[in-house]
């Protein structure tokens, strides 16, 4: 039988029940929670008894096997430090390490010390509707895929046996598909609004990015000048890497993007010379004058969207832009999936709807086509021969 004892603490504030039970896998003794009642602390003590037995009963001979509690709050704290290995090896970028750590944060206020072994499929399932109703279910599909991280690490810690998080899917964020995109005009006016700022310099280059190359907000703070040839076959190449999906993809420089980006680097040289500044930086595109690369621009683009008149454009919805006017253009959705560097088809699907108006362009093409070999009285022209066998053309009553 698994090793649980209570002990009766006294404090000025009166006394206390404070449960510790023996590590099965250790053999040390570790605190588990301290009760105002007698009482409590010996249901407790009963219930995590009935946990370490159960973990003991299905366990092998070998005492490797053996379940090792492990709180919340330590899994975490393990699975940050892996987070920030991958993120040091670039394998993760820094955006989404931190972005990874904030969401596990607002989980270890809510699971807090609790062992993982006590935290129950129902449990993750009321916590993920309720941070849907409050929030979203994009916000909560997010918790949940943190969630699920944590007791995957915790598995390989073998901290529990099962994962209570295996069986609970994701909601549907169908509502929360952004479709939203701009028209060539649109764009110049977005360009247009940055003349108007401090941003001028940068962001028109981050917009070209993003609306003539499907850049995501990754991709362009994580562009190096390396990635980027200029003179390339009189035109020019750059490179991507998307760590979301560790697609690598390289295009030819759009001509309005290859100007930008030149035009920022002559200007970040001359205010490097102007103020006497040495880049010791990696060589990131955006950064600031000594070379430290920039964590975000959202400041700048709130502003300069806000000029324009496009006050819920959001940055990524800049690949939604390529994507469009790609097929607009009289792409197809092959070449979108592969010029996007998206996995599977069923991601580009969503631009579907935009076929039929490339369609539209084909059929008034085609009608074009036939009123040019219609009479302008609206008879039909057909061929017929001549006496001499010569084709003659006749109109049609």
């Amino acid at each position: 039988m698994a090793t649980v004892t209570i002990q009766k603490r006294t404090r000025n504030k009166g006394i206390t029940y404070p449960v510790y039970y023996k590590d099965p896998l250790t053999g040390a003794k570790r605190y588990y929670k301290t009760f105002p009642r007698f009482r409590e602390a010996q249901q407790a003590a009963n219930d995590l008894r009935a946990l370490l037995d159960a973990g003991k009963a299905s366990e092998v001979k070998n005492a490797k096997r053996r379940i090792s509690l492990v709180s919340f709050e330590e899994a975490g704290h393990s699975l940050r430090a892996l987070w920030k290995g991958r993120a040091d090896r670039l394998e993760m970028s820094n955006t989404t390490f931190r972005g990874y750590c904030d969401r596990l944060r607002l989980l270890e206020r809510k699971f807090g010390k609790r062992l993982l072994c006590e935290i129950s499929h129902d449990e993750i399932l009321e916590y993920r509707n309720r941070v849907a109703s409050e929030t979203s279910n994009l916000t909560s599909n997010r918790s949940l895929f943190i969630l699920k991280q944590v007791f995957k690490h915790a598995i390989d810690l073998n901290a529990i046996k099962g994962d209570p998080t295996s069986r609970i899917p994701d909601l549907s964020e169908k509502q929360h598909e952004r479709n939203m995109f701009l028209l060539p005009p649109d764009l110049d006016r977005l360009i247009r609004a940055c003349q108007e700022t401090r941003s001028k310099y940068y962001l028109p280059a981050m917009i070209y990015l993003g609306a003539e190359h499907g850049a995501s907000k990754q991709e362009v703070l994580d562009l190096k000048w390396s990635d980027v040839d200029f003179d390339f076959d009189g035109i020019g190449i750059i490179r991507f890497f998307r760590t979301k999906n560790s697609r690598e993809r390289t295009e030819y420089l759009m001509p309005p993007t290859r100007q930008a980006l030149l035009e920022w680097r002559q200007h970040q040289m001359w205010m490097r010379r102007k103020k006497g500044i040495v880049d010791k930086g990696a060589g990131y595109v955006f950064c600031r004058l000594d070379g430290t690369p920039l964590k975000g621009f959202s400041t700048s683009w709130r502003k300069v969207r806000r000029i324009a008149g496009f006050d819920k454009l959001h940055f990524h919805d800049l690949r939604h832009t390529f994507c469009s006017n790609l097929l607009l253009s009289g792409s197809d959705l092959k070449d979108v999936k592969e010029m996007i560097g998206h996995r599977d088809l069923k991601m580009t699907d969503r631009y579907s709807h935009l076929t039929s108006m490339r369609k539209l362009s084909r059929q008034v093409e085609l009608a074009r086509f036939y009123s040019n070999v219609r009479c302008p009285s609206g008879g039909h022209i057909g061929v017929t021969k001549g006496k001499n066998g010569d084709s003659e053309e006749k109109k049609a009553d």
